[in-house]
């Protein structure tokens, strides 16, 4: 007999299965330890009975069923299982027969890929204490300029966003604007469009990641009681930091500057899927971040003006960068300064897993000053969250 409890593994599988629909079997290690998630599924493919805390009812059922093949092997919910989510949440149900067609799946890659994209996105943000389950989230609207969205950090897939939107709204939902992006995260006065990369360097579509932003910045605009001027910051989810560099050298190369996605966003904050990965998300998401954490490294006679120099302040006459962001958009133009005057002593205050990255990318005349992300979840407040 299985007990599904809050927050057993068995509960955060059919959470991210109720949002996502499935989940790439090699990713399983964003929900835990990927031994023990193996060996869990392996028993869940079998009848089990499972018995929920709320009132004692029992299931005796199949829970899982894995498809495919390699590197498109996918974990879905079997069909007989489907009844559980409604232990979950009263709508959790409802919604997932909508968004997967009443639990009919397509079986081409370019669909299974997708949704891992989205899978992979949503279960590092779910980790990390964003909320991403669409039928606990509000509505979005684009009709009043009101307050909708909550107070803390929440993740709208792309799915759920395209729905926001009518034929009428600035020319409608084209299929070809969310190519690229998996979702829309929004936290306390700020809002990031979400990429995932995967193992891959991301090809972007300007124009349509372009028309994707506009309408990013609307539901802003009417759901989050701010106004922006246009959605400034991303997310890039990937596997490695060499991704990270990979697409940086891509984009170097490209023909239209104006279409490079660092001059789309000014933002990219490069963020591994991992546990690494999911302690940065919970930093870039609080009020403010960015001004604590450099409150927390600089004296205020040694910092510099906001805007002056892609650094952040001269202390001993370096020239001193913090990449605890991981902003490889500013990295990029942090390089520029650096062969635009390399009379100056150069810093990087970095965490230790970016290291070997930014070395290969800054080369050997900066300085790398390591600075352990508890030091820095500690200055901002936050516990740790065990790996």
């Amino acid at each position: 007999m299985i007990t599904i409890r809050v927050g057993s593994r068995v509960h955060r599988l059919l959470q991210i299965l109720s949002v996502v629909g499935e989940f790439p079997a090699k990713s399983l290690s964003l929900l835990g330890s990927e031994r023990d998630m193996r060996k869990l599924i392996i028993k869940l493919e079998t009848i089990q009975d499972y018995r929920t805390n709320r009132d004692g009812k029992v299931y005796s059922v199949k829970l899982l069923s894995v498809h495919g093949k390699r590197g498109a092997r996918t974990v879905r919910l079997h069909k007989k299982a489907l009844p559980i989510l409604n232990e979950l949440h009263p709508a959790a149900l409802g919604s997932y027969l909508e968004s997967f067609h009443n639990h009919v799946f397509p079986g081409d890659a370019a669909h299974v890929w997708r949704n891992h994209r989205v899978a992979e996105a949503a279960a590092v943000f779910m980790r990390a204490g964003v909320e991403t389950r669409p039928y606990v989230l509000p509505s979005l609207q684009t009709r009043n300029i009101r307050h909708v969205i909550p107070d803390t950090p929440s993740f709208y897939i792309a799915r759920n966003l395209k729905k926001t939107f009518t034929d009428d709204d600035l020319g409608g939902m084209n299929k070809t604007m969310y190519t690229r992006m998996v979702g829309a995260l929004f936290y306390p006065r700020g809002c990031y469009a979400v990429y995932n990369t995967r193992d891959a360097v991301m090809k972007w579509y300007g124009t349509g990641e372009i028309k994707a932003g506009v309408l990013v910045t609307d539901l802003v605009r009417f759901n989050a009681g701010w106004n922006p001027e246009g959605i400034q910051s991303a997310l890039l989810l990937g596997t490695r930091m060499e991704v990270a560099m990979h697409a940086l050298l891509q984009s170097e190369k490209s023909h239209r500057p104006d279409l490079r996605f660092d001059a789309l966003y000014h933002q990219i904050h490069f963020v591994p899927m991992d546990v690494e990965g999911i302690r940065l998300v919970r930093i870039l998401t609080l009020p403010d971040w960015n001004e604590r954490i450099l409150d927390a490294l600089f004296m205020k006679d040694q910092r510099i003006r906001p805007g002056t120099a892609e650094y952040d302040a001269i202390v001993d006459g370096n020239h001193v960068f913090s990449h605890l962001d991981s902003d490889i958009a500013r990295l990029i133009r942090f390089r520029d300064t650096m062969y635009l005057a390399p009379e100056n002593t150069y810093e990087v205050v970095c965490y230790p897993w970016q290291c070997k990255f930014l070395q290969r990318y800054l080369g050997e005349k900066v300085i790398l000053s390591q600075l352990g992300m508890k030091a820095v979840e500690t200055a901002l407040g936050i516990e740790s969250i065990e790996k």
